[in-house]
């Protein structure tokens, strides 16, 4: 394969390459870290308890969902918090005979992926994503979900490499919270891959450095005492690769993200090379893309959508505005070949489609001649027919390029009927919802609307399970464990194999943290312990375990609001000075609700006077405590709505 060239994306990253894998590590200038220091907390909150959960003067039990909040700890944690003290008790593996197979991410969920291939010496990780969080979610306020990795954590030592099979978030968005967690090993991965991380890697300059492996295809690698070898997969972005894991009685082929390159259901020459070289191999497990399981047959041709967006592009009177993902780098650099050909101007509207077309740029996968692509403040210099925009944001993100042209929020694009707008890019589960909204607010402007439901102006970078199905026949595995998707695809990809003649018994359906051993090549054993796996969470620079009730206090606001009770207490007497303020925030609003407030202002009253009268010293967090009931049984009771109860207490 000729040799590329390894200019790193950026003049202050220097650049070291050994054969036979090339290596580099990005150098950065020394910044003030983004991490907060671990901060502790010894004085009592205000809805603090006994430890179990009774109010340490009457014995009374407190209410369900006073015990919950009082468990939540206000102080701010350090970027990376504690892993769980309380891992399973995991046999380690001492068999020479025997690799294990864990997924860690992937296989619960689409996103987050992660799985670990173990032998007696190594462990290699091959892939670390995260998951986006949708404003549907149960879990307010979190940015992303990582894979748990304290298995990773726990076994550190054996940790010999991060293989990386293409650069998509779903493979690659945790690198930055996880490599610390796990002795930061080195990565290997294709070229194209290894910029769009090490760009991503400036955006956390506190972080310690990568150190970066280009590989090539077909080069047999050496890993600690493992073996891999990749090859080619077709995807929807450039460099992706599967990966082959050489063990002692086997191979372990992981497939990455794929589709096949046929014509009318006849895989290619290229396709069939390729699979058919790895049927060759022992092969004792196979762990395959499930995401478009569930649709039968083949998926659509990326050259049949190059060729129907070629026809609109030329065909379409007025401006177009394409929303895509920024990760389609064939499709955006194809639309851009277009409009060089046609004498049309390219606008680009979103940060990361423009980072990411320079990275295509500096991977030489596409060089555009002065001229095309113009800056989006100049598009009225054009004839609107000259003009096609490339825009992120066709999943409907609130604050991206589509939804801010939809809502009539840019400053530089207003649309009108002649305006036509090409959504190449298919829903993502859980976007259902958001994309309605976006389509809804581009209708109301008046414009055409082209999606892939109507047109094949978008082709899924994921095989249906004819595909899958030709590909395992192929690999001939011993085993096979459907990956990369929801239980539901999961399964389609396993029934759509049993069909096809596979053994049921051979198909490894898993969990995230399911611990899978492989003796002699034939012998299939399932751990009942599984590896931690309850979900990562990055919510700022916390990067932890799901905290429960955080997460339920959010949850509590966001459905019911807060009600905070500030007063002043004279500390010898314990009278109120004044009659408390009262802050409602997404409760009740406070103009209409007068009469509440005065009532509840008068029980507050009753309340500490009650508390206090034959205490001495006052004790204001007991009286905290009694006012949060109260207050709390009296707002139910009004309202049948339970917001946060939070009573501040002055003693002067």
């Amino acid at each position: 394969m000729e040799q590329k060239n390894t200019t790193s994306p950026q003049n202050s990253r220097s650049t070291n390459f050994v054969r036979p894998t090339r290596t580099f590590t990005a150098t950065r200038s020394a910044r003030t870290p983004h991490s907060t220091p671990r901060q502790t907390h010894s004085t009592r909150t205000a809805n603090e308890t006994s430890p179990r959960g009774k109010n340490q003067r009457t014995g009374n039990k407190r209410p369900r969902q006073q015990q919950r909040r009082s468990m939540t700890n206000p102080a701010l944690t350090h970027r990376i918090a504690p892993t769980n003290p309380k891992i399973p008790a995991i046999a380690p593996l001492t068999d020479i005979d025997t690799v294990r197979i864990v997924p860690l991410g992937g296989v619960e969920e689409v996103g987050k992926n992660m799985t670990v291939v173990e032998t007696i010496d190594d462990i290699l990780i091959f892939d670390a994503g995260f998951q986006f969080v949708s404003s549907e979610s149960d879990a307010p306020g979190v940015n992303y979900i990582l894979p748990n990795t304290q298995y990773l954590e726990e076994n550190k030592d054996k940790i010999k490499g991060l293989v990386i099979t293409h650069g998509h978030l779903d493979h690659i968005g945790g690198i930055p919270f996880i490599m610390e967690r796990i002795g930061n090993p080195p990565i290997f991965t294709r070229y194209l891959t290894s910029l769009m991380i090490l760009k991503r890697q400036e955006e956390f300059p506190h972080l310690p450095k990568v150190t970066m492996n280009v590989i090539e295809i077909g080069q047999r690698i050496k890993i600690g005492n493992t073996y891999i070898t990749p090859f080619p997969v077709t995807h929807s972005i450039p460099d992706s690769m599967g990966v082959s894991v050489e063990t002692k009685h086997g191979n372990v082929v992981i497939s990455g993200d794929l589709k096949l390159d046929h014509d009318n259901g006849d895989p290619t020459a290229k396709e069939k090379e390729v699979w058919g070289g790895l049927g060759q191999n022992k092969n004792i497990l196979f762990i395959g893309d499930s995401t478009n399981a569930e649709r039968d047959g083949f998926s659509i041709p990326e050259v049949r959508v190059h060729t129907n967006i070629e026809k609109i592009v030329s065909e379409v009177r007025g401006r177009l505005i394409v929303g895509t993902f920024a990760s389609q780098f064939e499709r955006m650099i194809r639309i851009i070949m277009i409009c060089e050909k046609l004498g049309k101007k390219v606008a680009l509207e979103g940060r990361s489609i423009k980072t990411n077309l320079e990275i295509a740029e500096l991977a030489g996968l596409m060089k555009v001649a002065k001229g095309t692509i113009i800056p989006i403040q100049d598009i009225g210099n054009y004839p609107s027919d000259r003009v096609v925009i490339l825009a992120t944001g066709a999943q409907g993100e609130e604050f991206a390029a589509l939804m801010r042209i939809a809502t009539q929020r840019h400053k530089f694009i207003t649309l009108n009927d002649r305006d036509t707008i090409m959504l190449s890019s298919s829903v993502i589960p859980g976007n259902e919802l958001s994309v309605q909204k976006l389509k809804d607010n581009l209708y109301r402007r008046g414009v055409h609307i082209i999606h892939y439901r109507a047109s094949d102006v978008h082709s899924t970078g994921h095989g249906n399970s004819g595909e899958l199905v030709w590909i395992r026949e192929q690999v001939k595995p011993k085993f096979m464990m459907p990956a990369y998707g929801y239980h539901s695809m999961l399964r389609c990809h396993a029934y759509a194999n049993i069909e096809a003649g596979f053994p049921k018994e051979n198909i490894i359906l898993s969990d995230n943290g399911t611990i899978i051993d492989i003796k002699n090549g034939t012998e299939l054993f399932i751990h009942k312990e599984k590896a931690p796996s309850e979900i990562m969470m990055v919510d700022g620079f916390t990067v932890g375990a799901r905290q429960e009730v955080v997460i339920r206090d959010r949850q509590s606001l966001s459905e019911d609001g807060m009600f905070v009770i500030i007063a002043t207490v004279n500390a010898k007497t314990g009278a109120l000075r004044k009659s408390p303020d009262i802050i409602s925030r997404g409760f009740v609003y406070l103009r209409e609700n007068q009469q509440l407030l005065s009532e509840a202002r008068i029980l507050i009253k009753k309340t500490v006077e009650k508390n206090t009268a034959s205490s001495n010293p006052i004790d204001l967090d007991f009286v905290k405590d009694e006012i949060t009931e109260v207050v709390s049984a009296f707002l139910m009771q009004k309202t049948n709505k339970t917001p946060m109860v939070i009573p501040v207490l002055i003693g002067i």
